[in-house]
């Protein structure tokens, strides 16, 4: 028999930046019965899902629903658009940058990676002009794809993806620009045709407040045109046969029916106009972003992301006093708060842990997995300079939302 451990009484604190808390709301829509998935209810739910997600993603085009993890849309978007030994272009920004880095180069494509030097690389968005040097000096235009990642979820930096596109068209290169915003997507300001992104790639389980289990990848006419050559094997991942079925709402393999239903009333409550729509989700998550590196620069430490330009509203990501054992620091917050923090991933891993401010949340949740945080940094002998609680608090307080923080229940 399955058994759990122990838990105080009351809500655990689940501030890691993904997957997130999910609403009350979803999780009723998620309990509703499995219906045919070959039936006109289930066609009418598919073309639902897939209308909202063209609105969340911002784009006129196809958006494909997988029943996998982002890491399964990252493999989609590769293998439908190139073909074996293809160059690519990736700027390494962080842990999942470099992942993504690692499955090209598995998957027999030859990656050409850049970025800042150091441990610059992983504190900063992705510089435009790094990758217009790099493409205007491929004159052969070898490099078929540009891969960037919109927020980095191990660091809490955002890239200006619109800078990137400029930079793509500057060096007159007919690279496909592929982004993921796998944690970015409905946190932060997203906009797939307006910044010209021919393959988007995102996830369920971060600012779409689901559970894991849906994955994306939103394509452009140029994208889908380039699928037609490629060559890298695909199956469970074509864009064609999805694309296809689609256009009735269906799918040509068994899809997750019951966390659609979670995805049909996430699109309902991030696009509802009576709170605002994707503008009022976008000013949220800022607020709380805001909040939150109020309450960090009050104890005097460091974030991870070296430039305020782009700092994320995802999440925030404290760096720990030299010494200090950030991974020691979330356990006992942990076993004495119960509140959950991200650990440092990768490079960076002992040295910071990271707050997420996204999915079912509000003032008082922060609030909460603050004073859990600040009281665990006293307890690991950290050496604070002021209060970060009352710095968020002075902060919420003096900064209202324009908009409710709850979304109708």
């Amino acid at each position: 028999m399955l058994t759990l451990d122990f838990h105080p009484t009351g809500r655990h604190f689940l501030q890691i930046p993904g997957p997130s808390p999910v609403p009350d709301r979803i999780l009723r829509a998620m309990s509703l019965p499995t219906i045919d998935h070959r039936g006109p209810e289930f066609g009418a739910l598919g073309l639902r899902v897939l209308a909202g997600m063209r609105k969340i993603f911002q784009t006129r085009h196809p958006v494909i629903i997988y029943p996998a993890s982002g890491t399964g849309a990252w493999e989609a978007s590769l293998c439908n658009v190139l073909s074996p030994g293809d160059h690519v272009l990736m700027y390494e920004t962080g842990h999942f940058a470099s992942l993504w880095i690692k499955m090209a180069a598995r998957l027999g494509l030859k990656t050409d990676v850049i970025g800042l030097p150091g441990a610059e690389n992983w504190r900063r968005g992705v510089q435009a002009h790094l990758v217009e040097e790099r493409l205007k000096a491929d004159t052969q235009h070898a490099i078929k794809a540009v891969c960037v990642v919109h927020n980095e979820t191990s660091t809490g930096v955002t890239s200006n993806i619109a800078a990137v596109r400029k930079a793509i068209d500057a060096a007159k290169h007919p690279a496909l620009l592929m982004v993921d915003s796998i944690s970015g997507l409905a946190c932060a300001d997203y906009r797939h045709d307006e910044w010209g992104v021919d393959v988007t790639i995102s996830g369920s389980q971060k600012g779409l407040m689901l559970p894991p289990g849906i994955s994306f990848n939103a394509v452009s006419p140029k994208a889908i045109a380039a699928s037609q050559t490629a060559t890298l094997p695909k199956a469970f991942w074509a864009w064609d046969e999805m694309i296809e079925m689609n256009k009735t709402g269906f799918f040509p393999y068994t899809p997750n029916t019951n966390l659609l239903y979670g995805l049909a009333e996430a699109c309902d409550m991030l696009l509802e106009p009576q709170h605002g729509g994707l503008p009022a989700v976008f000013a949220r998550h800022q607020r709380w972003g805001e909040g939150v590196r109020a309450a960090v620069k009050a104890w005097g430490l460091e974030i991870q992301c070296a430039d305020p330009a782009v700092y994320s509203p995802v999440l925030t990501g404290v760096v720990m006093p030299e010494g200090v054992d950030a991974d020691a620091v979330r356990k006992l917050i942990y076993d004495r708060f119960d509140c959950s923090l991200g650990t440092g991933l990768g490079k960076v891993k002992g040295r910071m842990f990271r707050i997420g401010h996204l999915g079912d949340c509000n003032d008082l949740t922060l609030m909460g997995a603050l004073s859990g945080c600040e009281m665990g940094l006293k307890l690991s002998g950290v050496k604070l300079a002021g209060s970060g609680v009352a710095a968020a608090m002075d902060y919420f307080a003096g900064h209202p939302s324009r908009m409710p923080l709850q979304m109708a229940a």
